[in-house]
């Protein structure tokens, strides 16, 4: 992969109209200006760079991107080779504060930042969760692969977005300062509101979404119009899954009783009881916060190690999140012989998961959509069994048609 800071590029990649008015998909490489490459120091290595100035945001960017890589490659076991492989041999990473949003696709990732209302400019390029949320859906495309538009079902999309935000979730927890302040805020609580269920955080009180949301399937059972809110009750399941091993983890040890971890388990459908078990983990964290370290990395691990196999495991066509479950069921009977089952199955029937399917959109995609849009439409070597919509792909050395399918989004 490689990184740059392009210069008078107006647009991001996807379809551009030309000087005719035609629509044109455009695709990297970028070849026109870019600003001077950041240099390493003289040992090869960028962590020179101090906040504030000129190249931090490169570093940052590129560093988390390789970071992010470097542990689902370990979870998985294997290496993850880009989805579009075939016509790029690397994965071009750009920095445009003027788009309001960051996203990955056919070979590319552009970051851009977040628009508040009085027109100041929050970088994406700062924003750890953001960075590894687009690399998630990378390493998505990669490991399961992208369904034809005959075989595409909504539940996709919004499975989607919730490997992403998963992603984001395990990748910040292998930062030790991002575990003590964690630990040290909520003394093992995990319920309660903190950084580590709010993904994208803007400010103190602003994010984009929560992982602990109490979003069940039965609210899309109708329909759903956006995929990024259809996403939250597959990953507010797995984030009770992910709170329920970890408090297992310290069940085991002796650290906090069962009655109290069993309490934790109703926080999503009455929150009052977060402020009547916070006494029990303050004592129990004042006691032995290493104990609690260590059942959070231990959780995050197997977290982080079921996740990768489950995606091996997916295929894209006829998706549904019933299949997630099975499947991840299906990789706990195998890693932990039924350990965590219970707590499995009553996280996925609380949300609905495997019981209640979404029903259908029930509006076009609208802008923040990646579903459908002129930006996710992905090269198909060699087939002509679909309408190529009257896009003329423009990037090097490859001949394609294009057909409309998945591949990228926005984040927000």
């Amino acid at each position: 992969m490689y990184l740059l800071r392009p210069l008078g590029k107006q647009q991001p990649y996807g379809s551009v109209n030309t000087s005719r008015g035609a629509p044109q998909l455009e695709l990297p490489p970028w070849r026109g200006e870019i600003a001077p490459p950041v240099a390493p120091d003289r040992t090869g290595h960028f962590d020179h760079l101090i906040f504030g100035e000129p190249g931090f945001e490169e570093a940052h960017v590129f560093g988390s991107v390789r970071f992010v890589m470097d542990i689902w490659q370990s979870y998985a076991g294997q290496p993850i080779d880009w989805h579009f492989a075939e016509a790029f041999p690397r994965l071009e990473i750009s920095i445009l504060p003027g788009l309001n949003n960051a996203h990955a696709g056919y070979g590319y990732m552009e970051v851009g930042a977040y628009h508040t209302e009085d027109g100041g400019l929050l970088p994406y390029s700062l924003n750890f969760d953001v960075i590894a949320h687009e690399t998630g859906h990378l390493v998505i495309y990669s490991l399961i692969g992208v369904p034809t538009p005959l075989t595409e079902r909504g539940e996709y999309f919004g499975f989607h977005e919730s490997a992403a935000d998963l992603s984001a979730l395990v990748a910040a927890l292998h930062f030790d300062l991002h575990v003590d302040q964690l630990l040290e805020t909520t003394h093992g609580n995990l319920y309660t509101f903190n950084e580590l269920n709010r993904f994208a955080e803007l400010s103190a009180s602003d994010q984009i979404r929560l992982a602990s949301n109490t979003l069940t399937m039965e609210d899309f059972a109708k329909g759903w119009t956006d995929e990024h809110a259809l996403s939250q009750p597959l990953t507010g399941a797995f984030f009770d899954i992910f709170i329920d091993i970890f408090q297992e983890h310290l069940v085991d040890r002796g650290i906090i009783p069962r009655r109290i971890a069993d309490l934790t388990r109703l926080v999503a459908r009455r929150p009052d009881i977060v402020a009547a078990i916070q006494p029990a983990f303050d004592d129990a964290y004042r006691q032995a916060p290493e104990a609690f370290r260590g059942a959070l990395l231990a959780a995050r691990d197997y977290l982080g190690f079921a996740l990768a196999e489950t995606w091996k495991r997916l295929s894209p066509g006829f998706f549904s999140y019933a299949k997630v479950a099975e499947t991840l069921l299906g990789v706990e009977a195998a890693i932990s012989r039924g350990r965590y089952r219970h707590a499995m199955l009553e996280s996925f029937d609380w949300r609905g998961v495997g019981r209640v399917a979404s029903g259908p959109r029930r509006a076009p995609p609208g802008p923040d959509s990646h579903s459908q849009s002129v930006r996710t439409l992905i090269p198909d070597f060699g087939r002509r069994d679909r309408p190529t919509q009257g896009l003329r792909p423009r990037f090097s050395n490859c001949r394609c048609d294009m057909h409309r399918n998945f591949k990228g989004g926005v984040y927000g």
